[in-house]
């Protein structure tokens, strides 16, 4: 049987390999992020659950799109073409996200579409560049 090779010990002098590699420089992103980390999932009118693989699809490829944009192009530049407006709750079939510290949280509301009327809806609320899903909305339940 070969004897077990011996690992060197490393002068503390020598400088480890690993630290002559120069780490790569990365711009921080210019568009949006999204968090779901207020998503809910428990409100009956706002499931996904019996949607097929063609609505996960369009889903991720809105939010794919709209990463690459400002809140700005969002809501100002490009609001009317996305359908992105604030939610207006006293026109509405609910009232609030209904989110633990909601006023202190929820600045203001705002939906999506996803696309042409076909997949409804994403509703949820900005802070800094990040967008917080709370509902998806794929059946347009939260306006009656």
């Amino acid at each position: 049987m070969p004897k077990p090779k011996k690992i060197k010990k490393l002068d503390s002098k020598q400088t480890p390999p690993l630290s002559r590699i120069k780490p790569t420089k990365v711009k921080p992103p210019q568009g949006i992020s999204f968090s779901y980390r207020y998503f809910k999932d428990d409100n009956e009118k706002f499931l996904i659950s019996n949607k097929d693989a063609r609505y996960l699809e369009a889903l991720i490829q809105r939010l794919r799109d709209l990463s690459s944009m400002t809140v700005n192009e969002i809501t100002v530049i490009n609001a009317k073409r996305l359908r992105c407006h604030t939610i207006d709750w006293d026109r509405t079939t609910e009232t609030c996200f209904d989110l633990p510290n909601e006023e202190q949280l929820v600045d203001t509301p705002y939906q999506f579409q996803l696309s042409s009327n076909e997949y409804g809806r994403v509703h949820g609320f900005f802070i800094e560049n990040i967008f917080y899903i709370v509902w998806l909305d794929p059946d347009h339940r939260l306006y009656s």
